[in-house]
């Protein structure tokens, strides 16, 4: 596709549209393909190249231009933007750039501020950073210049169009039918739970996997930077978004104002989708005061890690003693669950773990389930989530329940 013929076509048509009157979609769309039929400049173009010069096109007027077929591709799991001329994608679990590009920064540009007034948010020199998602969900990070030194970076991390069951991630090898059936437990018993992993660990597509046991009848309100969780079996669900402040400096609703206003909103359940930061606080005290059955996500090397972060999450917004810290993690905080990517890119369940008390100042974890590497086959990974025989011992909420008949021992067996 010459560049120098597609720019000229873009702005014959631009020229041609009638901008006094809003083109639907499909109009826009039929206008293209009549003037792309009728150049003789594209004359000995097949029906499949015809097709494409048109989407291209549309793309380039609707859609986000080169990135859209990209988008649009559901084996395509991240994007990488480094800049107009550096596009990078992962694509079944390998990163390899592609031979594309815009056609210059200002393109580029424009798209990032379509995307970020999508969402009602802003992007600009004064203020580079910003979280916001597309249309799909999927989530988007972008940092312009100067902050970035090769241009405007833009990175899309995509969600499957429909979220992964338990079971679908139980066939994927992520986790074992037993542990599955275990947490499915946990959840409608109302234990607080926490999902801690490293970047592109899949940290929200199993909270949206757990997220399918909340009982249908309970009433749920997720908070989030960017709403990217897809929680589709709860009719009774408020779906809460952050929002950046204006070039004032004035308006910024944060994650700690969302948790706050959630809790006069009548929640059964609060999902979290992810703390980063002062906000850890506010959750830890939700979990605490009669909203079980919670949800979290976080950034963490491992269980003990994420406890560490927590900590230092609490006192980045209140000047507490590390041991009353400590004991409000443990106290909230049922069971932590911590997902890892392995080094043959599968992402797995390696820990599931119960917070048992304080023992010495520091809070005490003990391991339901662990994985256990086994060997390495053509470049995969073998291995199990393996029953540690430890047995949950904070059983209260299960009674409460009424999923408590004692085969949660030892075996640590679910009751369904």
């Amino acid at each position: 596709m010459s560049e120098d013929i597609f720019k000229a076509l873009r702005n014959e048509i631009r020229s041609g549209l009638d901008v006094t009157s809003a083109f639907k979609d499909e109009q826009l769309l039929d206008y293209i393909e009549r003037y792309v039929l009728e150049d003789e400049r594209l004359t000995d173009l097949t029906a499949s190249e015809r097709r494409r010069w048109v989407r291209r096109l549309y793309d380039s007027f609707r859609g986000l231009d080169v990135l859209q077929p990209l988008v649009d591709d559901r084996s395509i799991t991240e994007i990488m933007i480094n800049g107009h001329e550096e596009i990078f994608v992962e694509q079944d679990g390998q990163v390899r750039q592609l031979p594309i590009r815009f056609e210059s920064k200002e393109r580029l540009e424009d798209i990032i501020q379509g995307i970020v007034s999508g969402v009602n948010r802003v992007v600009n020199e004064s203020s580079p950073i910003v979280d916001a998602r597309l249309r799909d969900g999927s989530r988007v990070n972008i940092v312009l210049p100067p902050i970035a030194l090769k241009g405007p970076t833009l990175t899309i991390r995509k969600f499957p169009e429909h979220p992964l069951t338990m079971e679908q991630l139980v066939a994927k090898g992520a986790l074992g039918e037993e542990a599955a059936l275990f947490l499915q437990t946990l959840v409608r018993s109302k234990y607080n739970i926490f999902i801690s992993g490293g970047t592109g660990s899949g940290k929200t597509t199993f909270l949206n996997a757990l997220s399918q046991f909340i009982p249908a009848d309970e009433r749920v309100i997720t908070i989030e930077d960017s709403a990217e969780l897809q929680i589709v079996t709860v009719p009774n669900l408020v779906s809460l978004e952050t929002r950046n402040a204006n070039t004032e400096g004035k308006g910024e609703i944060t994650v700690r104002d969302l948790i706050r206003s959630s809790l006069r909103m009548r929640p059964n359940r609060i999902v979290v989708g992810e703390v980063r930061g002062k906000e850890a606080l506010d959750m830890l005290q939700a979990m605490n005061t009669g909203h079980d059955g919670s949800l979290s996500t976080g950034h963490g090397n491992s269980t003990a890690d994420m406890i560490s972060r927590l900590e230092t999450m609490v006192l980045s917004g209140a000047d507490l003693p590390i041991g009353v810290v400590r004991q409000q993690i443990a106290s909230s905080i049922d069971i932590f669950v911590h997902l890892s990517r392995l080094r043959d890119r599968s992402r797995r369940v390696i820990e599931i773990s119960e917070v048992v008390g304080i023992k010495e100042g520091e809070v005490v974890l003990s391991p339901l389930f662990m994985f256990q590497e086994e060997e390495e086959l053509d470049g995969r990974i073998i291995g199990r989530l393996k029953n540690m025989g430890t047995g949950l011992i904070g059983t209260e909420k299960l009674q409460a329940a009424g999923l408590w008949n004692g085969s949660l021992g030892k075996e640590v067996k679910p009751c369904l």
